[in-house]
Protein backbone atom coordinates (compact mmCIF):
# COMPACT_ATOMS: atom_id res chain seq x y z
CA UNK A 1 0.00 0.00 0.00
CA UNK A 2 1.36 3.32 -1.23
CA UNK A 3 2.00 5.90 1.30
CA UNK A 4 -0.03 8.44 2.33
CA UNK A 5 0.87 12.49 1.42
CA UNK A 6 -1.16 15.11 3.01
CA UNK A 7 -0.24 18.81 1.70
CA UNK A 8 -2.40 21.74 2.40
CA UNK A 9 -3.24 24.58 0.66
CA UNK A 10 -3.76 23.90 -3.57
CA UNK A 11 -1.27 26.95 -4.38
CA UNK A 12 1.61 26.45 -6.93
CA UNK A 13 3.73 25.17 -4.44
CA UNK A 14 1.19 22.77 -3.15
CA UNK A 15 0.38 21.25 -6.87
CA UNK A 16 4.31 21.25 -7.85
CA UNK A 17 4.82 19.31 -5.10
CA UNK A 18 1.56 16.69 -5.25
CA UNK A 19 2.93 16.63 -8.70
CA UNK A 20 6.30 15.18 -8.19
CA UNK A 21 4.94 13.21 -5.30
CA UNK A 22 2.23 11.75 -7.49
CA UNK A 23 4.63 10.69 -10.16
CA UNK A 24 6.96 8.96 -7.60
CA UNK A 25 3.88 6.53 -6.28
CA UNK A 26 2.75 8.37 -3.13
CA UNK A 27 -1.20 8.35 -2.46
CA UNK A 28 -1.34 11.92 -2.68
CA UNK A 29 -5.09 14.39 -1.23
CA UNK A 30 -4.59 18.19 -1.21
CA UNK A 31 -6.74 19.74 0.88
CA UNK A 32 -7.58 23.67 0.48
CA UNK A 33 -10.42 25.84 2.32
CA UNK A 34 -11.15 27.43 -0.71
CA UNK A 35 -13.71 25.96 -3.87
CA UNK A 36 -11.17 25.99 -6.17
CA UNK A 37 -7.85 25.64 -6.39
CA UNK A 38 -5.31 28.12 -7.10
CA UNK A 39 -6.84 31.61 -6.68
CA UNK A 40 -4.09 33.70 -6.14
CA UNK A 41 -2.25 31.99 -9.21
CA UNK A 42 -5.22 32.85 -11.39
CA UNK A 43 -5.57 36.57 -10.30
CA UNK A 44 -1.36 36.89 -11.32
CA UNK A 45 -3.37 35.64 -14.44
CA UNK A 46 -4.65 38.32 -14.71
CA UNK A 47 -1.35 40.50 -15.43
CA UNK A 48 -0.09 38.58 -17.58
CA UNK A 49 1.52 35.40 -15.71
CA UNK A 50 5.19 36.72 -14.99
CA UNK A 51 6.28 33.19 -13.82
CA UNK A 52 10.06 33.62 -14.14
CA UNK A 53 13.08 35.70 -15.22
CA UNK A 54 15.83 35.25 -18.27
CA UNK A 55 18.79 37.00 -16.03
CA UNK A 56 21.50 35.45 -14.98
CA UNK A 57 21.23 32.85 -12.34
CA UNK A 58 23.78 34.78 -10.23
CA UNK A 59 21.68 37.49 -10.54
CA UNK A 60 18.30 35.88 -10.59
CA UNK A 61 19.45 34.44 -6.92
CA UNK A 62 20.73 37.99 -5.57
CA UNK A 63 16.78 39.03 -5.63
CA UNK A 64 16.50 36.98 -2.56
CA UNK A 65 18.59 39.42 -0.58
CA UNK A 66 19.30 37.83 2.70
CA UNK A 67 17.44 34.45 1.57
CA UNK A 68 19.86 33.94 -0.84
CA UNK A 69 21.54 31.44 0.59
CA UNK A 70 18.00 29.56 1.77
CA UNK A 71 16.21 29.87 -2.18
CA UNK A 72 19.59 28.82 -3.59
CA UNK A 73 19.35 25.27 -3.47
CA UNK A 74 15.81 25.11 -4.36
CA UNK A 75 16.16 27.50 -7.33
CA UNK A 76 19.09 25.16 -8.32
CA UNK A 77 17.01 21.95 -8.13
CA UNK A 78 14.11 23.58 -10.15
CA UNK A 79 15.94 26.20 -12.22
CA UNK A 80 13.64 29.18 -14.54
CA UNK A 81 15.00 26.95 -17.33
CA UNK A 82 13.28 23.71 -15.70
CA UNK A 83 9.64 26.02 -15.10
CA UNK A 84 9.62 26.75 -18.76
CA UNK A 85 10.31 23.30 -19.82
CA UNK A 86 7.64 22.28 -17.23
CA UNK A 87 4.92 24.82 -18.46
CA UNK A 88 5.92 23.57 -22.21
CA UNK A 89 4.97 20.34 -21.05
CA UNK A 90 1.38 21.24 -20.16
CA UNK A 91 1.37 22.50 -24.16
CA UNK A 92 2.07 26.09 -22.36
CA UNK A 93 4.71 27.52 -24.73
CA UNK A 94 6.74 30.60 -22.98
CA UNK A 95 8.62 33.56 -24.19
CA UNK A 96 11.11 36.29 -22.38
CA UNK A 97 9.40 39.83 -23.00
CA UNK A 98 11.70 43.22 -23.70
CA UNK A 99 12.47 43.56 -19.97
CA UNK A 100 13.53 40.06 -19.33
CA UNK A 101 10.67 38.75 -17.17
CA UNK A 102 9.26 35.20 -18.88
CA UNK A 103 5.69 34.94 -19.60
CA UNK A 104 3.47 32.26 -21.27
CA UNK A 105 2.19 33.03 -24.89
CA UNK A 106 -1.36 32.52 -23.77
CA UNK A 107 -0.65 35.87 -21.09
CA UNK A 108 -2.94 33.41 -18.82
CA UNK A 109 -2.85 31.39 -15.58
CA UNK A 110 -6.30 29.56 -16.55
CA UNK A 111 -5.02 27.10 -19.43
CA UNK A 112 -1.83 26.33 -17.88
CA UNK A 113 -4.12 25.50 -14.76
CA UNK A 114 -6.67 23.44 -16.16
CA UNK A 115 -4.55 21.58 -17.95
CA UNK A 116 -1.94 21.05 -14.56
CA UNK A 117 -5.17 19.68 -12.48
CA UNK A 118 -5.89 17.24 -15.21
CA UNK A 119 -2.62 15.97 -14.97
CA UNK A 120 -2.48 15.47 -11.01
CA UNK A 121 -5.90 14.22 -11.59
CA UNK A 122 -4.65 11.03 -14.07
CA UNK A 123 -1.93 10.66 -11.54
CA UNK A 124 -4.66 9.92 -8.58
CA UNK A 125 -4.36 12.55 -6.83
CA UNK A 126 -7.51 13.81 -4.94
CA UNK A 127 -8.30 17.27 -4.06
CA UNK A 128 -10.47 17.99 -1.61
CA UNK A 129 -11.43 21.51 -1.58
CA UNK A 130 -13.90 23.74 1.07
CA UNK A 131 -11.46 22.00 3.88
CA UNK A 132 -10.06 24.37 6.79
CA UNK A 133 -7.38 23.32 8.53
CA UNK A 134 -7.59 23.35 12.56
CA UNK A 135 -4.06 21.48 13.38
CA UNK A 136 -3.72 18.04 15.26
CA UNK A 137 -5.56 15.90 17.44
CA UNK A 138 -4.04 14.19 20.48
CA UNK A 139 -2.90 11.05 18.33
CA UNK A 140 -1.38 14.07 15.96
CA UNK A 141 -3.72 13.08 13.31
CA UNK A 142 -4.95 16.18 10.63
CA UNK A 143 -7.91 17.88 11.42
CA UNK A 144 -9.62 19.98 9.42
CA UNK A 145 -13.44 21.35 9.67
CA UNK A 146 -16.00 21.75 6.18
CA UNK A 147 -17.39 24.56 4.80
CA UNK A 148 -20.46 24.75 4.02
CA UNK A 149 -21.93 25.05 0.38
CA UNK A 150 -23.46 28.05 0.70
CA UNK A 151 -22.33 31.43 2.76
CA UNK A 152 -18.63 30.52 3.11
CA UNK A 153 -18.31 30.00 6.87
CA UNK A 154 -17.35 27.18 8.46
CA UNK A 155 -20.63 25.15 9.74
CA UNK A 156 -18.61 24.35 13.24
CA UNK A 157 -20.58 20.66 12.95
CA UNK A 158 -18.21 18.21 10.84
CA UNK A 159 -14.71 17.62 11.86
CA UNK A 160 -12.38 15.23 9.82
CA UNK A 161 -10.06 13.32 10.85
CA UNK A 162 -6.47 12.18 8.51
CA UNK A 163 -3.69 9.99 9.14
CA UNK A 164 -0.84 11.14 7.53
CA UNK A 165 2.62 9.54 7.22
CA UNK A 166 3.91 12.93 5.52
CA UNK A 167 2.62 16.53 5.45
CA UNK A 168 2.97 19.64 3.65
CA UNK A 169 1.85 22.73 4.30
CA UNK A 170 1.93 25.29 1.62
CA UNK A 171 -0.58 27.73 3.43
CA UNK A 172 0.52 31.16 1.62
CA UNK A 173 1.84 34.15 3.78
CA UNK A 174 -0.40 37.31 4.60
CA UNK A 175 -1.31 39.04 1.94
CA UNK A 176 -4.42 38.83 -0.46
CA UNK A 177 -6.63 37.10 2.57
CA UNK A 178 -9.74 36.86 0.01
CA UNK A 179 -7.81 34.38 -1.98
CA UNK A 180 -7.03 32.26 0.69
CA UNK A 181 -3.77 33.34 2.45
CA UNK A 182 -4.61 34.71 5.73
CA UNK A 183 -2.34 33.40 8.01
CA UNK A 184 -4.85 31.57 10.07
CA UNK A 185 -2.24 28.74 10.75
CA UNK A 186 -0.02 30.60 12.62
CA UNK A 187 -1.74 30.27 15.80
CA UNK A 188 -1.78 26.53 15.11
CA UNK A 189 2.20 26.58 14.70
CA UNK A 190 2.94 29.25 17.31
CA UNK A 191 1.00 26.64 20.08
CA UNK A 192 3.93 24.11 19.11
CA UNK A 193 6.42 26.88 19.60
CA UNK A 194 7.42 26.98 16.21
CA UNK A 195 9.06 30.54 15.78
CA UNK A 196 7.20 33.34 13.56
CA UNK A 197 8.43 36.32 12.73
CA UNK A 198 5.76 39.14 12.18
CA UNK A 199 4.04 39.62 9.12
CA UNK A 200 4.52 43.16 6.94
CA UNK A 201 3.38 44.24 3.61
CA UNK A 202 6.10 43.11 0.55
CA UNK A 203 5.53 44.68 -2.95
CA UNK A 204 3.55 47.49 -1.83
CA UNK A 205 2.43 50.86 -1.96
CA UNK A 206 2.92 53.40 0.35
CA UNK A 207 0.96 56.23 2.14
CA UNK A 208 1.34 59.92 1.20
CA UNK A 209 -0.50 63.02 2.57
CA UNK A 210 -1.56 64.09 -0.22
CA UNK A 211 -3.73 67.74 -0.23
CA UNK A 212 -7.28 67.32 -1.08
CA UNK A 213 -6.86 69.73 -4.29
CA UNK A 214 -4.04 67.10 -5.59
CA UNK A 215 -5.75 63.73 -4.95
CA UNK A 216 -9.12 64.98 -6.02
CA UNK A 217 -7.60 66.17 -9.36
CA UNK A 218 -4.67 63.38 -9.98
CA UNK A 219 -5.49 59.88 -8.06
CA UNK A 220 -5.78 57.10 -10.55
CA UNK A 221 -3.46 58.40 -12.62
CA UNK A 222 0.07 57.24 -13.77
CA UNK A 223 3.26 59.02 -13.05
CA UNK A 224 5.28 57.93 -16.78
CA UNK A 225 8.86 57.30 -17.38
CA UNK A 226 10.18 58.40 -14.00
CA UNK A 227 13.35 57.20 -11.90
CA UNK A 228 12.75 56.48 -8.38
CA UNK A 229 15.28 56.43 -5.59
CA UNK A 230 15.41 55.45 -2.14
CA UNK A 231 18.76 55.07 0.16
CA UNK A 232 21.20 55.05 -2.40
CA UNK A 233 18.74 52.63 -4.70
CA UNK A 234 17.31 54.09 -8.30
CA UNK A 235 14.78 52.27 -10.48
CA UNK A 236 12.99 53.09 -13.94
CA UNK A 237 9.67 52.95 -14.31
CA UNK A 238 5.84 53.85 -13.58
CA UNK A 239 4.01 54.83 -10.00
CA UNK A 240 0.36 54.76 -9.81
CA UNK A 241 -1.34 57.95 -7.37
CA UNK A 242 -4.23 56.34 -5.63
CA UNK A 243 -6.37 58.39 -3.26
CA UNK A 244 -4.13 57.53 0.11
CA UNK A 245 -0.95 57.37 -1.51
CA UNK A 246 1.56 55.99 -4.32
CA UNK A 247 1.59 52.01 -5.53
CA UNK A 248 2.82 50.28 -8.71
CA UNK A 249 5.62 48.40 -10.46
CA UNK A 250 8.68 51.12 -9.32
CA UNK A 251 7.50 51.49 -6.06
CA UNK A 252 7.18 47.70 -5.37
CA UNK A 253 10.84 47.51 -6.53
CA UNK A 254 12.27 49.90 -3.56
CA UNK A 255 9.34 48.67 -1.04
CA UNK A 256 11.79 46.97 1.46
CA UNK A 257 13.90 49.17 1.59
CA UNK A 258 11.27 51.94 1.84
CA UNK A 259 9.48 49.49 4.50
CA UNK A 260 12.35 48.81 6.90
CA UNK A 261 13.52 52.89 7.03
CA UNK A 262 9.61 53.12 8.56
CA UNK A 263 10.11 50.33 10.87
CA UNK A 264 13.84 51.88 11.72
CA UNK A 265 13.04 55.68 11.67
CA UNK A 266 9.08 56.11 11.13
CA UNK A 267 9.54 58.03 8.34
CA UNK A 268 10.83 57.66 4.93
CA UNK A 269 11.73 59.35 2.22
CA UNK A 270 11.08 59.08 -2.09
CA UNK A 271 12.98 60.86 -4.70
CA UNK A 272 11.65 60.88 -8.04
CA UNK A 273 12.85 61.93 -11.01
CA UNK A 274 10.51 63.36 -12.96
CA UNK A 275 12.82 63.67 -16.43
CA UNK A 276 15.49 61.25 -15.85
CA UNK A 277 16.42 61.26 -19.57
CA UNK A 278 17.43 65.72 -19.22
CA UNK A 279 20.01 66.84 -17.68
CA UNK A 280 19.41 69.82 -14.84
CA UNK A 281 21.54 72.18 -17.39
CA UNK A 282 19.32 70.79 -20.54
CA UNK A 283 16.24 71.71 -18.13
CA UNK A 284 17.25 75.13 -17.00
CA UNK A 285 17.96 76.11 -20.62
CA UNK A 286 14.73 74.92 -21.73
CA UNK A 287 12.57 77.04 -19.00
CA UNK A 288 14.90 79.95 -19.17
CA UNK A 289 12.92 81.49 -22.22
CA UNK A 290 10.48 83.60 -22.24
CA UNK A 291 6.98 82.58 -20.78
CA UNK A 292 4.90 85.16 -23.07
CA UNK A 293 1.26 84.72 -22.12
CA UNK A 294 1.43 80.77 -21.03
CA UNK A 295 0.57 80.21 -17.50
CA UNK A 296 3.41 78.17 -15.74
CA UNK A 297 1.22 75.29 -15.88
CA UNK A 298 1.54 75.45 -19.62
CA UNK A 299 4.97 76.33 -20.11
CA UNK A 300 6.11 74.02 -17.86
CA UNK A 301 4.23 71.76 -20.02
CA UNK A 302 5.42 73.17 -23.44
CA UNK A 303 9.02 73.16 -22.86
CA UNK A 304 9.32 70.08 -20.37
CA UNK A 305 7.02 67.19 -21.50
CA UNK A 306 5.87 66.61 -18.12
CA UNK A 307 2.14 65.42 -17.60
CA UNK A 308 -0.23 67.59 -15.49
CA UNK A 309 0.11 65.07 -12.57
CA UNK A 310 3.96 65.14 -12.64
CA UNK A 311 3.89 69.01 -12.90
CA UNK A 312 1.19 69.62 -9.87
CA UNK A 313 3.80 67.20 -7.71
CA UNK A 314 6.38 70.03 -8.33
CA UNK A 315 3.89 72.37 -5.89
CA UNK A 316 2.83 69.70 -3.93
CA UNK A 317 6.54 69.36 -2.41
CA UNK A 318 7.62 72.91 -3.81
CA UNK A 319 10.89 73.48 -2.53
CA UNK A 320 12.04 76.98 -2.55
CA UNK A 321 16.03 76.57 -1.66
CA UNK A 322 16.44 74.96 -5.02
CA UNK A 323 15.62 75.68 -8.94
CA UNK A 324 12.45 74.53 -11.12
CA UNK A 325 14.74 72.17 -12.89
CA UNK A 326 16.70 70.75 -9.96
CA UNK A 327 13.25 69.95 -8.31
CA UNK A 328 12.25 68.14 -11.95
CA UNK A 329 14.96 65.95 -11.05
CA UNK A 330 14.34 65.37 -7.45
CA UNK A 331 11.04 65.99 -6.01
CA UNK A 332 11.03 64.29 -2.34
CA UNK A 333 8.17 62.59 -0.99
CA UNK A 334 7.14 61.78 2.50
CA UNK A 335 5.82 58.61 2.75
CA UNK A 336 3.82 57.64 6.32
CA UNK A 337 3.30 54.00 6.21
CA UNK A 338 2.90 51.14 3.84
CA UNK A 339 -0.57 49.96 2.67
CA UNK A 340 -2.23 47.19 4.72
CA UNK A 341 -1.05 43.49 3.97
CA UNK A 342 -4.22 42.80 2.34
CA UNK A 343 -3.56 44.75 -0.80
CA UNK A 344 0.22 43.92 -0.51
CA UNK A 345 1.23 41.60 -3.61
CA UNK A 346 3.30 39.36 -1.21
CA UNK A 347 4.30 39.43 2.66
CA UNK A 348 7.63 39.19 4.58
CA UNK A 349 7.88 37.24 7.46
CA UNK A 350 6.46 33.81 8.89
CA UNK A 351 8.14 30.35 9.76
CA UNK A 352 11.82 31.68 10.65
CA UNK A 353 14.45 29.77 8.71
CA UNK A 354 15.94 28.45 11.40
CA UNK A 355 12.80 25.94 12.27
CA UNK A 356 13.51 24.01 9.03
CA UNK A 357 16.40 21.18 7.61
CA UNK A 358 18.06 21.61 4.28
CA UNK A 359 14.34 19.53 3.58
CA UNK A 360 12.09 21.82 4.35
CA UNK A 361 11.21 20.14 7.10
CA UNK A 362 10.09 21.52 10.80
CA UNK A 363 13.01 20.26 13.13
CA UNK A 364 10.40 20.67 15.92
CA UNK A 365 7.55 18.70 13.67
CA UNK A 366 9.19 15.43 12.45
CA UNK A 367 6.72 14.61 9.16
CA UNK A 368 5.51 17.74 8.85
CA UNK A 369 7.15 19.87 6.26
CA UNK A 370 6.57 24.15 4.67
CA UNK A 371 7.13 25.57 1.49
CA UNK A 372 6.40 29.05 -0.35
CA UNK A 373 5.08 32.21 1.81
CA UNK A 374 4.46 30.79 5.10
CA UNK A 375 8.45 30.80 5.12
CA UNK A 376 10.27 34.31 6.01
CA UNK A 377 11.43 35.17 2.94
CA UNK A 378 10.70 37.79 0.27
CA UNK A 379 11.64 39.07 -3.24
CA UNK A 380 10.69 41.43 -5.79
CA UNK A 381 8.46 41.03 -8.90
CA UNK A 382 9.63 39.62 -11.76
CA UNK A 383 8.67 36.39 -11.60
CA UNK A 384 10.93 35.61 -8.24
CA UNK A 385 8.40 34.89 -6.48
CA UNK A 386 6.22 32.16 -8.63
CA UNK A 387 9.80 30.66 -9.06
CA UNK A 388 10.85 30.23 -5.71
CA UNK A 389 7.37 28.73 -4.61
CA UNK A 390 7.43 26.16 -7.65
CA UNK A 391 10.96 25.25 -7.06
CA UNK A 392 10.27 24.30 -2.96
CA UNK A 393 7.20 22.80 -4.34
CA UNK A 394 9.58 20.50 -6.39
CA UNK A 395 12.11 20.53 -3.93
CA UNK A 396 10.00 19.32 -0.82
CA UNK A 397 9.06 16.19 -2.58
CA UNK A 398 12.49 15.12 -2.67
CA UNK A 399 12.60 15.88 0.66
CA UNK A 400 9.68 13.81 1.72
CA UNK A 401 10.44 10.91 -0.50
CA UNK A 402 13.83 10.96 1.69
CA UNK A 403 12.01 11.41 4.60
CA UNK A 404 10.00 8.54 3.76
CA UNK A 405 12.21 5.90 2.56
CA UNK A 406 14.93 6.71 5.80
CA UNK A 407 12.12 6.33 8.35
CA UNK A 408 11.05 3.01 7.32
CA UNK A 409 7.31 3.93 7.85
Amino acid sequence: MPHKITIIGAGPGGLMAAERLGQLGYEVHIYDHKPTPARKFLIAGLGGLNITHSEPIEKFLSRYGEAEDFIKPFITNFSPDDLRAWCLSLGEETFVGSSGRVFPKSFKASPLLRTWLKRLNDLGITLHTNHHWTGWDNDQALTFKTFPLEGGRLDGTNTIIKQADATILALGGASWPRLGSDASWTKILGDKNIDLIPFSPSNCGFAVNWSEVYKSKFAGTPLKSIELTHNGTSVRGEALITEKGIEGGGIYALSKSIRQSLEKDGEAKLSIDLKPDLMVQELSDRLSKPRGRDSQTNFIRKHTGLSPNAISLLYEFKDDQRTLAEQIKRVDIPLTAPFAIERAISSAGGINRDELDQSLMLKKLPSVFAIGEMIDWEAPTGGYLLQATFSMGASVAKGVDKYIKGSNI
